[in-house]
């Protein structure tokens, strides 16, 4: 089943998604999935990727063409963000710390800021 995302309208608070879709005949079937906004943003999911959550929802429907109307459910957000989330601490754990580089030291200069010099004999001294 194909599906394509034709516009979206706004309903009391919810975003309605309405998406054609084509079976194996080839036959086109309007159907309108609705997203409440306020739920979006409880669970951090942007306006953005709410059609293709919506999509994905359809894909997950498989009642070839009879479901004329769906509600991505709270549940569909929770899922999307725990799996956000695993994603994010999956990144983290793979992300090495940054440590400086041997042989490099902090100076602060006059200003306060910091300045990477390599450690060697004192560059402030006349005559090194």
């Amino acid at each position: 089943m194909l599906n394509t995302l034709v516009g979206f309208t706004h309903e009391m608070g919810f975003r309605v998604f309405s998406f054609d879709r084509r079976g194996g005949n080839n036959v086109r079937t309007r159907c309108d999935v609705r997203a409440n906004l306020a739920l979006t943003r409880a669970y951090g999911i942007q306006v953005q990727e709410l059609p293709l959550l919506c999509r994905g929802l359809l894909d997950r429907c498989e009642d070839d063409g009879q479901v004329q109307s769906l509600t991505f459910a709270e549940s569909d957000m929770r899922a999307c963000a725990d799996e956000r989330t695993a994603a994010r601490e999956e990144a983290a754990k793979r992300r090495r710390p940054w440590r400086r580089l041997t042989g490099e030291s902090v100076r602060v200069l006059e200003s306060g800021t910091p300045n990477l010099l390599p450690e060697g004999p004192d560059l402030d001294k006349p005559g090194a």
